[in-house]
């Protein structure tokens, strides 16, 4: 008697066939497309070269550019991505980068030489292997938008770099870069961008806490303490509540605090989160947890149970995840990095100081709060 190794049920079958070929389509599709996006950067590469030395060094005079891309229109009709400010695009695309990738003693191209379409993806590049592989994945237009937005070096890799992997469209490429997102990626140690999915959200999140907050509304003579180290969690804590207004300017935008102490209960246990705020741009709750030492791996467990709980019996339906953050005195940022990631919710951990840790010269230097809003 042979038995059957595959289900009976016909439209499960179908359904698992369509699954398997679809996914090879989309696989195939995904290859084709990074093949044509190098055919297509290799070719605006050896354009901008052609043009870049024959208008810069060249016998070309204004308005040569405008006068070609015309009479290409003419003789290719239908052609499109041309026009005279992507040939100057290209142009831009081969100066800014050719420093990179090309060897210093390629010849440059005369008027009646050749173009060579193929240059970038053979040259040897002085740029890393997985670097330059990652650049040729990068559409132009995106190219475009780094080049034109940020002129350091670094900082163009890194967009390079985050717009692949994170698959970031222009609009929203163009956002990271006025915001400067590169010096702030990665500031505050967190394991947003493998715990929320969605990375625009992400790297909103990202943008949004800094990795250290001065609390320079909380002066420990004002409130009687004179030696630092005595403060505690419930001392800034009541501070804060009591300048709620500052601690919010200090903390950044859209937040709005809904208390602290906020009562959670599970399976007949009670928990008293220290602040918790509301974040409008990022629609979820954010959990604040103060501490007065160094950073402690047991914090992450702990900020970990409240947003478990927060997401079960707080969070409304429409709102994103939970996010912690731990809030403590000083923290070895590669420390958190390493033990943050095993973490399955989004958490990040800042640092702060208060106003009496500021050298005294520093804030004899720094005007009166008071005086200020006088001036203004």
């Amino acid at each position: 008697m042979t038995i059957n190794k595959y289900p009976v049920n016909k439209e499960n079958n179908y359904r698992v066939a369509v699954s398997i070929i679809k996914e090879a389509i989309l696989r195939s599709q995904y290859q084709a497309a990074k093949l044509v996006n190098r055919e297509m950067l290799s070719l605006y590469y050896g354009i901008g070269r052609y043009i870049s030395a024959n208008s810069r060094d060249g016998f070309w005079k204004t308005g040569a550019i405008k006068a070609i891309s015309e009479r290409l229109c003419k003789e290719l009709p239908g052609l499109r991505g041309f026009s005279e400010t992507n040939l100057k695009y290209m142009r831009i695309f081969y100066e800014e980068w050719s420093p990179v990738i090309e060897n210093k003693d390629l010849r440059l191209p005369k008027l009646t030489d050749e173009i060579d379409t193929s240059l970038l993806l053979t040259v040897k590049s002085s740029a890393k292997a997985d670097d330059l592989e990652i650049f040729m994945d990068l559409s132009f237009s995106h190219h475009i938008v780094i080049l034109t937005g940020e002129k350091d070096l670094a900082k163009r890799w890194k967009y390079i770099k985050l717009a692949i992997t994170h698959k970031w469209n222009k609009r929203f490429l163009q956002e990271q870069i006025k915001s400067n997102s590169a010096d702030k990626y990665g500031a505050l140690p967190s394991n947003f961008i493998s715990t929320i999915h969605n990375s625009e959200n992400a790297f909103k999140a990202l943008n949004m806490f800094k990795d250290s907050y001065l609390l320079n509304f909380i002066n420990t003579e004002e409130i009687g303490i004179r030696d630092i180290e005595d403060i505690d969690e419930r001392v800034v804590e009541k501070e804060i509540v009591h300048n709620i207004k500052k601690f919010i300017m200090t903390f950044g935008q859209d937040f709005a605090f809904i208390g602290n102490q906020y009562h959670l209960e599970a399976f007949s246990h009670d928990f008293f989160p220290d602040l918790l705020f509301f974040n409008r741009e990022l629609n979820c709750l954010v959990v604040v947890e103060l501490k007065t030492g160094s950073f402690k791996p047991g914090y992450l467990a702990q900020l970990m149970t409240y947003l478990r709980i927060l997401d079960d019996k707080v969070k409304k339906p429409h709102e994103n995840p939970s996010i912690g953050i731990v809030l403590c005195k000083t923290a070895n940022k590669d420390f958190v990095e390493y033990v943050i990631q095993d973490y399955t919710k989004p958490m990040g951990v800042a640092t702060y100081r208060i106003n009496s840790e500021m050298p005294e010269r520093l804030r004899e230097a720094l005007p009166d709060v008071e005086e200020l809003k006088k001036l203004l």
